[in-house]
């Protein structure tokens, strides 16, 4: 397909300018009635300005039948990243949605729908490749769905409909014969999500046999109401952050789609490939049939956007028993890397714990001073930068907070120590910290259960890759660090020159990368890094040059 540059002569410079040229292009008569936010929107934008000129018009009209989406770019650059990711505006890009549209095509569909449509490059390349199949593009913007209009009316589609309403609530008169659901589902955290949205997918989830967590963000909840409103012989074709093959809470999607969607198919297009702009992330395209339960769903590691291709035949097949009980999917995407001779992984020579999570470190993280004995307060590293600022040794104890690790039996303490921890307990209990879910989980609640130090701390989640520090401070560590143990004990030249090898060597491409460019190291993934075998450490010789993935 061709794609003109989105470049306009004359640009528009507001959000209201851009509603006004969604007008000229002839929103307003496509899609259906508007809505009253579509209809408030375009009244405030005619009150504050005139109708763009005839040129401009004109000229976006052409990149727009040439195969381009200015109103889309031009949008982009209108609403900066930040607020349009807040509110899961994430464009995607052609060649992820040319593939996507072709394998919906390929199903013979008697209607589309554009779930979060945003400025309709779904509904775009079906009107551009199929114009007789009917549409219905949803979003719950009016800025957005008024593009979409300006756009389907450049192409001079009559068979849209196109509605200004939240997805999740969205209800579709029936129709014959087959509904396929096409999308980039929006990624907003669970903190930005109403009360009542939770509520809404605690209940549809209950319906369908399903629990769904109160952490899930807003694409599992396109998931979920896509497979209430799907019907056996339904099919769909989502793109969206990878990250729900791992996470507890993206259980009620891998749920979904071993149960109603009918998964086929998993293709993995790793961060390096820029799937979604300005945003380094790991992208999941997932094409499902509802109403199926294959033996088997087909997963594909896509290296480049170019690469996706077809997704009708590709992937290796995993059987749905092994996926069912699998708490994690990336593993069945992720190849294991050959070691290369003279190294070994990480985890022959070493364990990689990671730190003790409090359950409320505004509790257990002592600042400044506290009425508690030094028996019970260990520096410990409670925040990443302090890795990242150490270099490559932390030695200085002083600088870092203390964590207050009470032992589970009190008795151990002599008498003064006992008084000033009893009154600590008797305080912090009474702002209810022992009823959280961490707290009434460990053996003794008021007993953090910090590891021993660690010869060696790491980083393990930034936009960068790890930091690799020797402990000399002896420091502890909380969940924001991981802790590598040595399996027998190294002297401290080994130690040096193997967290020296791990920090010229790792890349972020090692890890998993979430949504907004967060890469993760999981303690097994850190533990199957490369490194010198343990001869080489050991020994004073030069180390093997470093094996950079």
């Amino acid at each position: 397909m061709t794609r003109a540059s989105a470049a306009l002569p004359e640009r528009p410079a507001t959000e209201y300018d851009l509603v006004r040229l969604a007008v000229g292009l002839g929103a307003v008569t496509v899609g259906g009635p508007l809505s009253p936010a579509e209809r408030d929107l375009i009244e405030t934008a005619e009150a504050l300005g005139d109708g763009p000129g005839a040129g401009l018009v004109a000229q976006t009209a052409g990149q727009i039948l040439a195969g381009a989406d200015p109103l889309g770019d031009r949008f982009c650059t209108l609403r900066s990243a930040e607020v349009r990711r807040s509110s899961g505006a994430v464009y995607t890009p052609p060649e992820l949605v040319d593939p996507m549209v072709a394998w919906m095509l390929d199903q013979n569909p008697d209607r589309v729908v554009d779930a979060g449509t945003g400025s309709g490059r779904f509904s775009m390349a079906i009107a551009r490749t199929a114009p007789e199949v009917p549409v219905v593009a949803v979003d719950v913007d009016p800025l957005a769905t008024l593009m979409v209009r300006g756009s389907l009316a450049t192409l001079r589609v009559v068979t849209a409909s196109v509605l200004q309403t939240d997805y999740t609530r969205l209800s579709l008169p029936p129709a014959p014969g087959r509904t396929a659901y096409i999308g980039n589902p929006p990624y907003v955290r669970h903190h930005h999500l109403a009360p009542a949205a939770k509520t809404w997918a605690h209940q549809v989830a209950a319906k369908l046999g399903h629990t769904v967590s109160g952490l899930a963000g807003l694409h599992a909840y396109f998931f979920l109401a896509t497979a209430a409103m799907g019907r056996a012989g339904d099919v769909g074709c989502f793109v969206t952050s990878a990250e729900w093959l791992d996470v507890n809470y993206g259980s009620i999607i891998r749920q979904l789609l071993l149960g109603e969607l009918g998964g086929e198919a998993i293709h993995v297009v790793e961060p390096q490939a820029l799937p979604f702009e300005g945003t380094a992330t790991t992208a999941v395209v997932v094409n499902f049939r509802f109403g199926e339960r294959p033996r088997s769903v087909r997963f594909r590691p896509v290296t480049t956007l170019g690469a996706l291709g077809d997704l009708a035949t590709t992937g290796e097949p995993v059987a749905r028993e092994r996926l069912a009980e699998a708490p994690r999917w990336s593993p069945f995407i992720r190849t294991r890397r050959q070691v290369p001779e003279g190294y070994i992984e990480l985890g022959e020579i070493c364990r990689v714990h990671r730190g003790t999570v409090t359950g409320s470190n505004a509790t257990w993280v002592a600042r400044g001073e506290v009425k508690l004995p030094k028996s019970v307060l260990f520096p410990a590293v409670t925040r990443a930068r302090e890795l990242f600022e150490a270099g490559d040794i932390l030695s200085d104890p002083g600088s870092l907070r203390r964590v207050i690790d009470i032992p589970v039996d009190l008795d151990e303490l002599e008498p003064e120590e006992r008084k000033l921890v009893d009154r600590f307990i008797r305080e912090v209990k009474k702002t209810s910290v022992h009823q959280g879910y961490i707290a009434s989980h460990r053996r003794a609640w008021w007993s953090v259960g910090l590891r021993e130090p660690a010869p060696i701390l790491a980083t393990y989640m930034a936009r960068r890759p790890p930091a690799f520090v020797i402990n000399a401070a002896e420091a502890r560590h909380i969940n924001i660090a991981h802790g590598l143990y040595p399996r027998q004990e190294l002297p401290g030249h080994a130690l040096e020159r193997l967290s020296q090898c791990l920090r010229q060597s790792i890349s972020l491409s090692q890890g998993r990368t979430y949504a907004g460019g967060l890469t993760k190291f999981e303690p097994k993934e850190m533990e199957r890094l490369p490194v010198p075998d343990l001869d080489s450490l050991l020994s004073h010789a030069p180390l093997p040059a470093p094996v950079v993935s």
